[in-house]
Order: C-alpha cells, then sequence, then structure tokens
C-alpha cells in the first residue's frame, strides 16, 4: 500500500520528477560506460598481446611500434632489413617469430603480409576456403568479409599506404582464398597475404611478373612479433638489439601499461564528473521533496488519522526517493550501454576492436546501484523526518 501509494506521488509533479531522473540517469549512465570501457578496453588489448614477448622494428616511439604492430592503429616506425631481422628471428631464444609487412588497404582496412603462424596466434581458422600461398592470394578477417560482403574468389585491387582514398595498384589483384573465423580480436579486420605479396606489389620482385632476374634491392618488413624460451630474452634483448643493430625491440606489456596509465587519468576525470552530476541529481530529489512536503502536510495528517504510523509516514516518503533513484539506474545503465554500442561501431574502424554492451559487471553495477540508492536515501533523510514529526492537530487546525 505504501510503496503503491509513493509510486503515485512521484508522478504527481511529472517535470520535476523527470528532471530528477534526467540527472541521475546521466550519472549512471557515464559511470555504467566507464565500467564497461574500462574492463573491455583492457581485455582487449591483452588478449591481442597475448604469446607477443617483444616486438621487433625500425627505431622510434617503442609505444607507436606495438600500436601499429600488435593492435594495427598506428603508423608504422618505418621499414627494418628483412636478411638482418631473419638472423634474430632465428637466434636460440627465439620460440616463434611472425614476421609483418604493411604498405596497402583495401577500402581503409589494412592488407598485411605475413606467415600462417598469425592467424594461429590469434586461434583464428579458416572458416571457408583455404589458407593463402601464392602470391596475391589473401585470406580476410571475419569482420571484413561480412561488412564488405567478400566470399571466397572474389578479386579486388589494393590502394597503397593506409588511407582509403590512396593511389590504386590497378596492375595486380588480390584474389580471396579463404575467410578466418572470428575471434573478436584485431585479425577479424585485416587483410592477410604472403609477404612474397608485399614485395611483388611495391615492385621489390618482379621475376615472376616480367622474367627478369630478381632484384638486387634489399627486402623490408615492418616488424616480427617476438617470443621468448625463457624470460632472459626478454630482458637481456632491448640492450641488445639496441646496440649491435639500427633496430629496435619494444615490449607490449610495458608500453600498454603505460597507455592504460594515461588513459585510466581520463577515465577517472569522466568518473568524477558523473558523480558530481549525481550528486546534483540527488540535491535535486531533495529540493523536489522537500518542496512538495508543504503542499502534503494535510495529506500526511489525513493519512494519520486513517490509521497510519509516523514511521510508514517516514517511509513514504524515503521510498519515493528510492523509486526516483531507481527508475533513474534503470534508464542510465540502459542509455550507458546504447553509448557504448554507438563507440563499438566507431572503434571497430578505428581501433580495429569492438565491445559487447549485454556484458553485466555484477560486482561494480551493484555497488553502482547501491550508491545510487544511498544518494536517494540521503536526499529524503530530513524531508522524512519532518514528516516524521508533523503535528496532526496544528497541521488540520490550519487546514
Amino acid at each position: 500500500m505504501i510503496a503503491k501509494l509513493a509510486w503515485r506521488n512521484i508522478w504527481f509533479k511529472p517535470l520535476n520528477t523527470l528532471l530528477s531522473v534526467l540527472l541521475l540517469s546521466s550519472s549512471v549512465a557515464i559511470i555504467t560506460l566507464l565500467i564497461l570501457l574500462q574492463k573491455q578496453f583492457e581485455e582487449q588489448f591483452s588478449k591481442n598481446a597475448d604469446n607477443i614477448d617483444l616486438v621487433l622494428g625500425a627505431q622510434g616511439s617503442p609505444l607507436q611500434l606495438v600500436l601499429s604492430s600488435v593492435y594495427q592503429v598506428d603508423a608504422p616506425t618505418g621499414n627494418i632489413n628483412y636478411d638482418s631481422a631473419r638472423v634474430w628471428m632465428k637466434h636460440p631464444f627465439i620460440q616463434s617469430a611472425i614476421p609483418l609487412a604493411f604498405g596497402d588497404n583495401y577500402l581503409g582496412y589494412k592488407i598485411v603480409g605475413t606467415t600462417p603462424e598469425y592467424l594461429e596466434k590469434f586461434n583464428a581458422k579458416i572458416e571457408k576456403g583455404k589458407m593463402f600461398r601464392k602470391e596475391f592470394e589473401v585470406v580476410v578477417g571475419n569482420a571484413i568479409a561480412q561488412k564488405l560482403n567478400l566470399k571466397v574468389g572474389d578479386k579486388f585491387n589494393g590502394t597503397h599506404g593506409d588511407a582509403k582514398e590512396g593511389e590504386p595498384h590497378e596492375e595486380f589483384q588480390y584474389v580471396v582464398t579463404g575467410i578466418a573465423s572470428r575471434t573478436g580480436k584485431v585479425i577479424d579486420n585485416l587483410v592477410l597475404c604472403t609477404i612474397e605479396s608485399v614485395w611483388a606489389m611495391h615492385g621489390s620482385n618482379h621475376e615472376a611478373h616480367e622474367g627478369e632476374e630478381e632484384h638486387n634491392e634489399p627486402k623490408e618488413i615492418t616488424s616480427v612479433l617476438l617470443k621468448f624460451r625463457s624470460k632472459m630474452g626478454i630482458v637481456t634483448w632491448p640492450r641488445i638489439i639496441a646496440q649491435n643493430t639500427k633496430m629496435q625491440v619494444a615490449s607490449p606489456a610495458i608500453e600498454i601499461n603505460r597507455l592504460f596509465t594515461l588513459f585510466g587519468i581520463g577515465l577517472k576525470t569522466l568518473e568524477y564528473l558523473a558523480y558530481g552530476i549525481m550528486f546534483i541529481s540527488g540535491i535535486s530529489i531533495f529540493i523536489a521533496l522537500y518542496n512538495r512536503l508543504k503542499e502534503r502536510q494535510y495529506e500526511f495528517a489525513l493519512l494519520r488519522l486513517h490509521g497510519a504510523s509516523r514511521l510508514q509516514i517516514l517511509s513514504l516518503v524515503v521510498i519515493e526517493s528510492l523509486f526516483l533513484c531507481a527508475v533513474g539506474y534503470f534508464f542510465g545503465t540502459i542509455i550507458g550501454r546504447i553509448a557504448l554500442r554507438y563507440l563499438s561501431n566507431a572503434a571497430s574502424d578505428d581501433f580495429k576492436m569492438e565491445f559487447n554492451p549485454n556484458e553485466i559487471i555484477w560486482e561494480k553495477e551493484s555497488y553502482l546501484f547501491l550508491i545510487t540508492l544511498f544518494v536517494g536515501v540521503i536526499a529524503a533523510l530530513i524531508p522524512a523526518i519532518k514528516a516524521y514529526r508533523m503535528n496532526i492537530s496544528k497541521t488540520l487546525a490550519n487546514g
């Protein structure tokens, strides 16, 4: 009975109610978005770097090297000589070495020259067709195949560079020989081919196409993903490579931890902003309840005459506030997930990663729900106490 009456009362003045719900929903939406984004962002970065201890590449920014080679979200630091890199790839410390060669894209999706081991690293299988073997045969990531409706046997021309609007290579065509299975990792948004395809496309090897001897021009790749047999190599190689070559090695773990530190500062700022909005929404609820208290004194007095206790009157005010907070929390979590869905669509194209708006992080979201209800209790405390202490005789006499 008390709960039913409280629900009707909060909609007695819908504009005031909507303002309070809107403020609270906004804060809950921001916090929900941050909770989901932070967890899934870290998970995405962690699982894409699985089985990669160091990245070997051209000198420059270590973070740039990691972002470009592991996550495919930045321009590479440059190219390295393949023969020089191969010496280190065959080192006894190395368990696996996966070379990568960049250069072209198809409709904005990067074409990466590599080996079949790159798919194995991401636990990707060939869902349809077969693995690339010859020059210009490609395996297409699952997300690209769906978005562009690519099928086994389709042919297309690559575009030079990373830009979608770059100069197309019209003299050669890639042919789709396979479609990779969906992994939820960066490989879903890549087109994979042999390294020889990249060299042939950029004129490093024309023997097969022009009948000439192979050029003496040194072959280059972009980077190598390294996994070591022991931690000794991970510790010693950064110094050894820097002292003995014109290359560098970068640790994904170290560089991404630095990125998370910077990323975390921005998230904390937004989180403080969201809690500030929640505080303002609590004030809004308090003002609404306090102002309506005078209007409802006669109503409370009549309820007391009909047998309602002081505690029930106090409960009525508190429950009204809790209903407002529950409604705000409900809509806030929905809005936060809608925002994450839009963000996921943008991240899929720009950062080669997707987020799941349907995930529920029970511990943190339950904690957020309790905080929201706590705001409701605090906002209702003073109006509820005044209603509890109300003098029935005086109120009815004045009424």
